[in-house]
């Protein structure tokens, strides 16, 4: 047929077309989160969305699209409606967040609202992306070769995949932004829609026989005896997911969660599925072998699964690996990519094997092969959804990520069984055996090829079940994640000894720690590193961003405390007398329910306060729907760095919450300087202070050195009264307060405020260059990503200082005395 020589082009075809997919769901996955919160039950509902959507594609398309239509012409379309539909999200999502934060609601009735807005968006596109495998499929017919073909298309889509992994998250988002990002993903819709609509106009087709002059005679849908190898790519595929939602949290803590960690993930994993399924597509001709070799790969599988266990939790973990030494992000993550391959690229390679020799185990010339790769793919698709959504909801939460790992390998046993069983059966073997010799030695009689099936049998069965009992061992060989490694993650070599580890919780949303050392210090740990402790610097920034944001406004009978961590900055909070209601927004429930009583007598047992509310869900989520209006909002989130954080960070997000102020309500804010780099702190502090221009930055220092930061931010311009909160402070009903604050070395509001370190107008020279962080580009978790192994905390605090020479003396009233006293503080303070 002339048409094959165009068969490899349209391989090229497939990986741009799965470069433009990859592009897509990572932006829409970005602008989606956004509107609909990053918490794992958004999280799943995109995901599950965007796979059912490419399952329908695959299921509808055979019966949607009559087999007449040139497939060339049909996957150029589709490929073009991609395109369209993804401009048209690109513009949409504006109105698309209006209509949600207006509808929006609490419990089930907002997870589904959720459901219908991730469906509306992503169901139409993602359905024409689930058609093109199947579409292309009737060019290349349910033969041999053609199924052959088609895992080639499939590791094509895959390598295309990697590639717009690696693009989006390494250069057009880090770079560039959404809009950028889309406008690549559509031009390569473009390419590859006009370069398929040129090849169908020299390629020939030659569609099904008709009737009646134009009625195509359709093949059946699906070959006999095929349910079993359905369910075994379908139980591939749910192995597939679950193993990387798994791995995906384990890597996170080895190299940390940074969006670079999520795309190198992904990439290697897709690496893998493609190198497989290429290999696989060369070798899968035949319908038995095929079957065979789809069983041995889940059967493989256990022992890759196993290795991967092992490895994350009892090699990699202690590879004496300490990151704070290399000279570059780029070296690490050099180290991080090869890490990354030793895992998981022996158990993606077999999951990539296991697609084209699922089509070659159902191949029948009678079938039509749009039916036959669109139930493939939507069998592989469907178990995939099942298994990261029950992996994410259930397994992780119920029995943590190594019983999860052993849910996993057995699971691949058995779907291996589903193969190897019945065609090791002496039934199915012996009338296949005859099958072949009659057809390859016609004299040979068929009472031979019994005889020889017979006594192959009996060792395919001593093989098979020797295989079952290691992949039971295999699963019992997996060992518990260890508590060095949720608690320090990349610096887990570095600490070992250090600290005992008297808790660990795997959650919806985080892995989670406590730890205490031997002088009693505990700390919490989440992404793999400690977020908040009892240590005196850190006791002292918790306590100063919850007192400052009760004593700095006119009122606070209501504030809003985003993130619990420990509980110190809520507790600081949850003692002002004048307080009436708190709500504190947590995204993982584990933090407030456990964490937090482990802090219990230093954030005033601040969970069981009556007057504090706990709400989980993500805080950008709870902000943007609630109608509740506040006197002050603190914000003490996870690392910038860390995936999904920074959409805390971002111009909007800081508008939103100014929105929710009552007057004269302030915004207080914590910013990091150690793990960081001055482009991302100068990005928080450039990005709030644009919102509040009349903003306050304090600084907490650790021996006399730069720390950390709080910023303030008022609605309305202030001035602060030092001798009114001094007065505050002795009274009675104050006394807790005054002791907090005693015990951070603060006996009066002097001493708070004497950590003053600059407003807008001072820092404006040193911010000249510094980015704004906004939805669009979520610029902050690009910049912080590249800094969270350095430690320059005191090098970015004295540089900031260093253009902070203005006297504050209309920042503050009081009694001469005591702003004289004042200002000599400030002149002093430790850093300057």
């Amino acid at each position: 047929m002339t048409s094959r020589r165009y068969l490899p082009a349209l391989v090229f075809l497939f990986v741009g077309s799965g470069c433009a997919a990859l592009i897509y769901e990572i932006v829409w996955f970005q602008l989606l989160q956004l509107v609909i919160g990053s918490s794992s039950i958004s999280l799943g509902i995109l995901l599950g969305t965007f796979m059912g959507g490419m399952c329908l594609g695959s299921l509808l398309l055979p019966r949607a699209v009559s087999a007449r239509q040139h497939p060339l012409r049909v996957y150029a379309s589709l490929e073009a409606g991609i395109g369209v539909l993804g401009l048209l999200i690109l513009v949409g999502m504006p109105l698309v967040g209006g209509l949600y934060t207006a509808w929006a609601g609490e419990g089930m009735f907002s997870v589904f609202v959720r459901a219908i807005v991730a469906g509306v968006c992503l169901l139409p596109p993602t359905m024409l992306m689930g058609a093109t495998l199947p579409a292309i499929s009737r060019w290349v017919k349910a033969t041999p070769e053609g199924i052959s073909w088609l895992g080639f298309f499939y590791g094509g889509n895959i390598v295309g995949g990697v590639a717009g992994s690696l693009v989006a998250g390494f250069y057009l988002l880090r770079v560039y932004d959404v809009n950028v990002a889309t406008f690549v993903a559509v031009a390569l819709n473009a390419v590859v829609a006009g370069a398929a609509y040129l090849v169908a106009g020299k390629a020939e087709y030659e569609a099904p026989h008709t009737t009646a002059g134009f009625v195509p005679v359709e093949p059946r849908a699906t070959p006999k005896g095929s349910a079993g190898v359905y369910a075994a790519i379908a139980l591939s595929g749910a192995t597939a997911l679950a193993s990387e939602v798994v791995w995906t949290r384990l890597l996170s803590l080895h190299f940390g969660a940074t969006v670079y960690t999520f795309a190198l993930i992904l990439s290697v994993f897709l690496v893998g599925l493609g190198v497989g399924s290429t290999v696989a597509s060369m070798v899968a001709r035949d319908q038995i072998a095929a079957r065979r070799a789809l069983g041995w790969c889940q059967l493989l599988l256990c022992a890759a699964v196993a290795w991967a266990a092992y490895q994350l939790t009892e090699s990699l973990t202690y590879w004496p690996i300490n990151p704070s030494i290399s000279t570059s992000p780029w070296y690490t993550f050099q180290l991080d990519m090869v890490r990354c391959l030793w895992v998981v690229l022996p158990a993606a390679i077999l999951w990539g094997a296991s697609f084209p020799l699922a089509l070659a185990a159902v191949a029948s010339t009678d079938v039509d092969a749009a039916r036959l790769a669109g139930g493939v793919y939507a069998a592989n698709t469907v178990g995939a959804i099942v298994g990261s959504l029950v992996t994410t909801f259930a397994l992780i939460p119920w029995i943590g990520s190594s019983h999860s790992e052993q849910v996993i390998i057995i699971t691949s046993a058995l779907s291996s069984l589903l193969m190897l069983e019945p065609a090791y059966s002496s039934k199915a073997a012996v009338k296949a055996t005859a099958e072949v010799a009659d057809n390859a030695e016609p004299k040979r009689s068929a009472g031979a090829a019994r005889s020889a099936v017979a006594s192959w049998n009996v060792a395919g069965t001593v093989v098979l079940a020797i295989a079952m009992v290691s992949a039971g061992l295999l699963a019992r060989s997996v060992h518990a994640l260890p508590g060095l490694l949720v608690a320090y993650g990349r610096y887990a070599a570095t600490r070992i000894g250090q600290a005992d580890i008297i808790y660990v919780g795997e959650g919806l949303n985080a892995t989670v720690a406590v730890s205490e050392l031997s002088n009693g210090v505990r700390n919490y740990h989440n992404a793999g590193k400690v977020q908040a402790s009892s240590e005196p610097q850190d006791m002292r920034l918790q306590r100063m961003l919850g007192h400052m944001t009760t004593l700095v406004p006119r009122q606070t009978k209501k504030v809003l405390v985003i993130g619990c961590g420990a509980g110190v900055t809520a507790g600081a909070v949850s003692i002002d007398p004048a307080l009436e209601h708190e709500t504190i927004a947590e995204i993982e429930p584990l933090v407030p329910r456990v964490v937090s009583t482990y802090f219990a007598e230093n954030n005033f047992d601040v969970v069981r306060n009556p007057k504090v509310h706990v709400r989980i869900d993500d805080a950008r989520h709870f902000v943007e729907t609630t109608g509740e209006r506040f006197d002050a909002i603190t914000s003490d989130p996870l690392d910038p760095w860390v995936k999904g954080a920074a959409m805390l960070y971002t111009q909007e997000f800081f508008r939103m919450a100014k929105s929710h102020l009552n007057p004269g309500g302030v915004m207080t804010l914590f910013v990091q300087l150690y793990e960081s780099n001055e482009a991302a702190v100068k990005s928080e502090i450039a990005t709030f202070l644009d919102v509040f221009p009349n903003g306050v930055v304090w600084g907490n220092t650790s021996e006399g050195r730069g720390y950390d930061l709080v910023l303030l931010g008022p609605v309305d311009p202030i001035t602060i009264d030092v001798d009114s909160i001094n007065a505050k402070l002795q009274r009675p009903e104050y006394a807790r307060v005054a002791q907090s604050l005693h015990e951070i070395g603060m006996t009066s509001a002097v001493d708070l405020f004497s950590t003053y370190a600059g407003r807008k107008p001072d820092l404006e020279p040193w911010l000249r260059d510094a980015q704004i962080t906004h939805d669009k580009d979520l610029r902050l978790q690009y910049l912080a990503g590249m800094g969270l192994n350095l430690y320059q905390a005191d090098v970015i605090y004295a540089d900031m200082l260093k253009y902070v020479s203005k006297s504050p003396d209309d920042l503050f009233s009081g009694s001469e005395h005591t702003k004289q006293t004042l200002l000599a503080a400030i002149r002093s303070a430790p850093g300057r």
